[in-house]
């Protein structure tokens, strides 16, 4: 759907990830990072959705003309700690509500949902910081499982997620809007890629989804080259890669959308990632 937000559907249910359908991610209508391309449909034309599920607070993953929306809809809400406060203002029942800490879980239907841990912070304002927690996220249904990042920067928690949980059929993982000035809230697209390896053991496994990129201007790199170089270095490390244009329905076990969309509207990017130290080879060790 654009940025994080994802509609995956796992053994009959559906889960809506991090939806935002706001024209800015910002607290200001008329300021702040504004949308690269139109939502590629109304939020209304998604149909019914079992959970909606929140990875934190940051305007451009809990937007509040979204979850206003949605809060008229029959759906269940699965955020972390302290989350929940911002949707009941807005309008969600607390009877759908799911708050969860870290290792935590919950049951929706016939899925399972974990709180896992990421590296990132929280706060919607300067006298709103530090109020409320970050999560990635496990969803398990009887036959598949799947995982979202969230906002995180590459930390040894990956490879604690993929043995209790993983592998996973698909992975949602963040790889653009980072910077030299904030290594460690934010992975780089080869960060990214050892992330979704270390969650599958430690080798190529499953469907690597790229989130986080080509709908906002967040950072000050290209907007368009998180998506070529995670295209590089996925196919440099045989990991299998999914890169549909927003909204572009896919099946992780059939044929993937691969090809270089955004170069049609972004230009040429450099490559100028030769120069970064990546990850891909070999994860940090263990102390």
């Amino acid at each position: 759907m654009g940025h994080s937000g994802v509609l995956a559907e796992i053994d009959g249910h559906r889960v809506l990830f991090d939806p935002v359908w706001g024209e800015r991610c910002s607290p200001f209508p008329f300021a702040g990072p504004k949308r690269l391309h139109p939502v590629p449909l109304p939020l209304a034309a998604l149909g019914d959705v079992d959970v909606v599920v929140i990875s934190h607070d940051h305007y451009d993953h809990l937007d509040l003309p979204t979850i206003k929306a949605l809060a008229g809809t029959d759906t269940v809400f699965a955020v972390p700690l302290g989350v929940g406060a911002h949707l009941e203002h807005w309008g969600v029942s607390p009877d759908r509500l799911r708050e969860l800490d870290w290792h935590e879980s919950t049951r929706v239907g016939g899925i399972t949902l974990t709180a896992t841990p990421a590296r990132h912070f929280c706060g919607r304002g300067l006298r709103n910081t530090q109020h409320t927690l970050w999560a990635s996220w496990v969803v398990a249904g009887e036959e598949h499982r799947i995982y979202h990042s969230g906002d995180t920067g590459y930390f040894d928690g990956f490879q604690d997620i993929g043995a209790a949980h993983g592998p996973f059929d698909a992975t949602m993982v963040q790889i653009g809007a980072y910077s030299e000035f904030w290594p460690d809230i934010h992975m780089r697209p080869d960060e990214g890629l050892r992330a979704h390896l270390d969650l599958q053991g430690g080798a190529p496994h499953g469907v690597l989804l790229p989130i986080h990129w080509g709908t906002f201007n967040l950072a000050p790199h290209p907007w368009a080259e998180p998506g070529e170089w995670t295209k590089e270095v996925a196919e440099e490390a045989g990991q299998a890669v999914a890169l549909p244009c927003p909204g572009e329905p896919f099946e992780p076990a059939g044929k993937l959308p691969a090809e270089a969309w955004w170069r049609g509207v972004s230009g040429e990017v450099r490559r100028t990632w030769r120069s970064v130290g990546a990850l891909v080879a070999e994860p940090p060790k263990r102390g």
